[in-house]
Order: structure tokens, then C-alpha cells, then sequence
């Protein structure tokens, strides 16, 4: 099953270090029987973009809680694509977390299949939206049009080979 797991360019490169991304359980998204419920017109390819936006949406809340204990990252979201065994996946009930999936084992790198990041001309947008979070999620009209400007940016598709280049 392909998971898509959100991510920070700091949280890579401790994946990188590490050779896994955990421990578990992790949270991320993929396409879900709700997920296909509630999506009933969308081919698998439009489902797996719900789920990598969903994971970019969680990678923007990472980058905001880190900025909150100090850690100071780029401005950028980053979701890392795995291929898992459907046995270590179990999906939420909730109807907000359609895509949402837990997974009970750390991820290893060679289950990586790709990263996708925001491109550098994101980083305004990204850093408006992460600013812009707390006042968006008492439901501020003005902030929410924030993180629409930034999941308006798409996600690049970066090999597992490129992985170096995207944290050094």
C-alpha cells in the first residue's frame, strides 16, 4: 500500500541519519475504503493526490509545531511516499480523517519510493500559511485564504536518490 507520511526537511534528514522513519506508530494518509466512499467519481491516481495533500496539510502543522519549540526549518513541506505491507496500515473511522492511516512498524529507507517538497518559490506562501494556522483554525476567513495560497503550491517529486541533495 503507498502511504503518503508528512514530513520537515529536518525530520529527513534525521530519517537519513537514522535509516528510518519512526518509531511507531506513525501517522499518515492513503487512499482508505472511506477514503473511496466518500471520493466515488475519482480514479486511484485522484485519490493518492487527496492523500499526499492530506499528509502535506499535516507536514505544514509539523513545520508551525517546530517553530513553536524553536526550530527553525525552511519553509517547506515535505511528504515522503512508502510502500508498506497493507498488514501494518489500519484506517480511522472518523469522516474527517477519511485518509488518515496508522502505521505500527517504523518505516525503513528502502521502503521509500519518493519525497515530495515544496519548491523554493512556495517558501513565502508556506510561511504565510504557517503564521497564519492558529488564526485559520478559530475559523478567521482571512488566515484560511493563507493556507489555501499555500496548498496552491504543488508538491515536486524528488527520487530517494535525491533525498542528499534536498538536506544538504
Amino acid at each position: 500500500m503507498r502511504v503518503y507520511l508528512p514530513c520537515t526537511l529536518p525530520a529527513l534528514a534525521r530519517v537519513v541519519t537514522l535509516g528510518e522513519l519512526g518509531p511507531a506508530p506513525l501517522t499518515g494518509y492513503a487512499v482508505t475504503p472511506a477514503l473511496v466512499e466518500w471520493y466515488v467519481s475519482g480514479d486511484t491516481e485522484e485519490l493518492e493526490y487527496v492523500a499526499l495533500t492530506e499528509a502535506a496539510r499535516a507536514s505544514l502543522r509539523m513545520l508551525a509545531a517546530d517553530r513553536a519549540d524553536g526550530v527553525q526549518a525552511a519553509a517547506r513541506r515535505v511528504v515522503i511516499a512508502a510502500e508498506v505491507p497493507d498488514g501494518s496500515v489500519s484506517a480511522g473511522a472518523e469522516l474527517e480523517e477519511r485518509a488518515r492511516v496508522r502505521l505500527a512498524a517504523a518505516i525503513s529507507m528502502a521502503d521509500i519510493a519518493a519525497v515530495h517538497v515544496d519548491d523554493l518559490s512556495a517558501v513565502e506562501d508556506v510561511e504565510a500559511a504557517i503564521v497564519a494556522l492558529p488564526a485559520a483554525d478559530r475559523g478567521d476567513d482571512d488566515a484560511r485564504f493563507a493556507l489555501d495560497g499555500a496548498e496552491a503550491n504543488e508538491l515536486l517529486w524528488y527520487a530517494t536518490q535525491e533525498i542528499p541533495d534536498l538536506i544538504g
